[in-house]
């Protein structure tokens, strides 16, 4: 086993933990503020429930081996049975099976996360969390199986000798796709559109809807996650290596490139560049170069990277034209994205960079790629979107996925969790400890009256004579 190959794993695994409250907090600013603790909570969550499935069967279902045409994984990695072994990444090198399982498990966390964004202010907590049992069962767990599970890759014995753990993707289609991009944002951004479906529009929307409350709280998020992506994309390596160094730079490159094109629709647009705007840009740009960041070169990275912000932030006003009402633009963001990302890599892929890839069209690779991406990212879409209405429907009529009016337009903070995120029954004025007190101008100057004296006493007549 390789020792700094193991750390570098471990301490990617650590940086996309921190990803999921950096989406709280990106998601979470631009909610109302009697709704922030709803989001911050479904988001959280999400840490409890699926570090949980996975050890009991998530695991195994996603890169057990496989069972049935490279659709699922089998049940012989329960309860993390079996997982002693180490895993091989590029060149031959070890790491521990379980930091791969631990680094693994956090995609999973954010993935499922991601779908909160499009059903913000109006979704009951418990009937999102049962939700978030069967969609990571049902939909997450086998398109990871499909996507990240490479024959030969993972779980290796103590004496080497591993099994055939291949999804169909990866093995049999040959598609491209370095951390996800069509397993977390394709996968995530599809389900969001059907849960936003199936659980309805805001009352009032587009007219009226809550204004975002707290921008720092967004740009802040966006900022957590761009520093847990690096451990997203560059960990994906499984080495800290030459490839490692490249999903670290296209990383960077792209990112900043969607940022500054969102910002400059905007101002053709809407004549003025937003905080909200460079942050959903920055967000746009780690989406797309996901799946592309192994694979491409820098050159590709930056022009992925304009793509990605010019058509996420056209793609956002998209639920007007088409009446669905994603809340915080998951479709607009994640799905968009996860799709410029995949299907640019059939034109940008280049073999000099990564050995394990191939060449894209413009690297003299032909069409052959960009058909295969396109069947990667179709498949993907399609699947989730139709099991998760499914699903979506079946926990809407036993549960209920939605708050009722009243709660939904007071906010839902109160009602599902009992409480608020600010205080406010204390006055202004006492917030401060030395209060400014008003200055009082002083009296106007009296004028001085004079003292009246006693008239003398007249004396006797005839005491002058």
């Amino acid at each position: 086993m390789n020792p700094g190959d193991t750390a570098w794993v471990l301490a990617s695994a650590a940086l996309v933990m921190l990803m999921t409250p950096g989406l709280a907090f990106f998601y979470g600013g631009m909610v109302g503020g009697k709704s922030v603790l709803n989001m911050l909570m479904m988001n959280f969550i999400c840490l409890g429930v699926l570090s949980t499935l996975w050890l009991l069967y998530g695991y195994s279902e996603a890169f057990g081996d496989d069972t049935f045409h490279g659709l699922v994984g089998g049940m012989g990695h329960t309860l993390l049975r079996m997982t002693q072994g180490t895993v091989s990444g590029p060149a031959g090198h070890q790491i521990p099976t379980m930091a791969f399982v631990m680094f693994q498990l956090m995609f999973a966390v954010i993935t499922t996360a991601l779908i909160t964004g499009a059903i913000a202010g109006r979704t009951r907590f418990w009937a999102w969390l049962v939700f978030t049992v069967l969609w990571a069962t049902v939909v997450y767990f086998p398109v990871a199986h499909w996507v990240f599970s490479a024959s030969g890759f993972t779980n290796s014995d103590a004496n080497g000798k591993s099994s055939d753990v291949g999804g169909w993707i990866v093995n049999r289609l040959g598609a491209f796709d370095f951390a996800g991009g069509t397993a977390v944002h394709i996968n995530a951004g599809a389900a969001a559109l059907a849960v936003a479906l199936v659980i309805g529009k805001r009352h009032g929307w587009p007219r009226s809807i809550s204004r975002p409350h707290n921008v720092p709280f967004t740009l802040l998020g966006a900022s957590l996650l761009w520093f847990g992506w690096y451990g997203f994309n560059a960990g994906s390596a499984l080495t800290a290596g030459d490839l490692a160094a490249l999903a670290f730079t296209n990383t960077t490159i792209a990112t900043g490139a969607a940022s500054l094109a969102w910002i400059i629709v905007e101002q053709i647009r809407d004549g003025k560049p937003t905080t909200i705007g460079a942050s959903s840009g920055a967000v746009a740009g780690l989406v797309a170069i996901t799946p592309a960041c192994g694979f491409v070169g820098t050159i590709g990275a930056l022009a992925i990277g304009i793509a990605a912000g010019v058509c996420c932030a056209l793609a956002v006003s998209l639920k007007y034209t088409f009446g669905y009402d994603d809340s915080l633009d998951v479709v607009g963001v994640h799905l968009v994205g996860g799709l410029v990302g995949t299907l640019l890599i059939g034109f940008f892929a280049d073999a000099s960079v990564n050995p394990g890839g191939g060449n894209g069209l413009f690297y003299g690779g032909g069409i052959t790629q960009l058909e295969r991406q396109i069947v990667a990212a179709v498949a993907v879409m399609a699947y989730s979107f139709l099991a998760t209405l499914i699903l979506a429907l079946i926990v809407h009529k036993i549960f209920g996925f939605r708050v009722d009016h009243e709660a939904e337009a007071t906010g839902i903070d109160e009602s599902e969790h009992a409480e608020s995120a600010y205080d406010s029954s204390f006055p202004a004025a006492s917030l401060s400890a030395t209060p400014a007190q008003p200055r009082v101008p002083p009296p106007p100057p009296q004028r001085r009256q004079p003292v009246p004296q006693p008239r003398p006493t007249p004396r006797p007549r005839d005491q002058y004579w």
